[in-house]
């Protein structure tokens, strides 16, 4: 059983904000068009998986696990930003986190709230935070974190980073569909003009363009129901690192990897 005393939350917000205050000022790379830098990821998406087991090969609770997640985080935003990457996606908690003990689905909550409140220090940077998630079941003060730390940098244009809590792929395509319903149902929408850029216009965060390139740490290869619609064309990475062992050196050479790709959208030549 997870055991929420054992977490020492505050502490792990204390090394955080060091972290993130303490870190120099990133002049992202500019960009210009797509094709001026084809090689580059416009929104790049990340499944943080293997915190558990981190902790389970060195014999610790789990609550070591995600403290040491939490602590990764930086390395990555950081590089990201020093990339020029325009939109980063991180995976904290899925619609189908739930079912996990309640001792350690309050102490994710927590932390999250605390995380939320932390990461506006990035705002100072000019990171834009956004929340992609439903609003159902979370605790009052996460979501209020949450909606602070949205509300607080929505001018910042220097990157978007997507917090991905209470999210589900399938969950979203739903809303969408109930909002298309609505709008059909009301008159304001002709259901024979509804198309895929309709669709993602009744996503929630519409603006938030189709992932190119989606990365799993831990060794599982699957997406677990993360941002379905527009993961439909991503390039896919996963790797053995476990998420707290992942750097930001990791994150450049998949990168460069991802520049070597070809993408070519269906239009390639043959099966």
């Amino acid at each position: 059983m997870f055991e929420v005393g054992a977490w020492r939350v505050p502490s792990v917000k204390r090394l955080l904000r060091a972290s993130v205050a303490g870190a120099p000022a990133v002049v992202p790379q500019r960009r210009g068009s797509r094709d001026e830098a084809p090689g580059r990821p416009r929104h790049l998406a990340i499944i943080m998986d293997g915190n558990g087991r981190w902790a389970a090969l060195r014999g610790l609770p789990r609550t070591r696990g995600h403290q040491a997640g939490v602590l990764a985080l930086p390395r990555v935003v950081d590089t990201a930003l020093e990339e020029g990457i325009e939109h980063l996606s991180l995976f904290f908690f899925s619609t189908e986190n739930w079912n996990r003990p309640r001792g350690e689905v309050a102490a994710l909550m927590r932390l999250t709230a605390q995380l939320a409140d932390v990461f506006r220090g990035y705002g100072e940077r000019g990171v834009r935070l956004r929340w992609l998630g439903s609003e159902a079941r979370l605790p009052r003060a996460t979501l209020a974190a949450l909606r602070r730390a949205e509300a607080e940098t929505r001018h910042n244009r220097a990157m978007t980073l997507a917090f991905c809590f209470n999210h589900g792929g399938r969950e979203e395509i739903a809303r969408a569909a109930g909002s298309l319903a609505r709008a059909t149902a009301e008159g304001a929408l002709d259901p024979g003009a509804i198309d895929e850029a309709v669709f993602t216009r009744h996503l929630p965060h519409a603006d938030l363009p189709d992932i190119d390139m989606l990365v799993r740490t831990s060794g599982e290869q699957r997406i677990s129901n993360f941002m379905l619609w527009r993961a439909a064309y991503a390039e896919l990475f996963f790797v053995d690192t476990l998420w707290p062992d992942f750097t930001g050196e990791e994150l450049r050479t998949l990168l460069a990897a991802f520049a070597a790709r070809e993408r070519r959208f269906g239009a390639g030549v043959g099966c």
